[in-house]
């Protein structure tokens, strides 16, 4: 059964994952450009990640998490513990 949500909670979490991968790009003291050569992917292309233009693909979300040295769950906001889970 499907769980009724509201509208301002799913685009809170979307919000959250935007500024959280921005933030820890700044934190790192990292430009979108040397982001987007780790992705393979263009400037633009992240930077319309960055930004919520897009949403991002599973596979470049997986990537971020791996850059940063985080969770996915961190990155879309489901919790705010930044340290990855164990590898299995």
């Amino acid at each position: 059964m499907a769980q009724n949500v509201p509208w301002y909670n799913i685009f809170e979490v979307i919000f959250v994952q935007y500024e959280r991968i921005r933030n820890l790009r700044e934190d790192s003291d990292m430009t979108q450009q040397q982001i987007a050569d780790k992705l393979y992917i263009s400037r633009r292309a992240y930077s319309n990640y960055e930004t919520g233009v897009r949403g991002i693909p599973t596979e470049i979300l997986s990537q971020i998490a791996d850059i940063y040295g985080t969770s996915v769950d961190y990155l879309i906001g489901r919790t705010n513990t930044k340290k990855p889970y164990p590898k299995k």
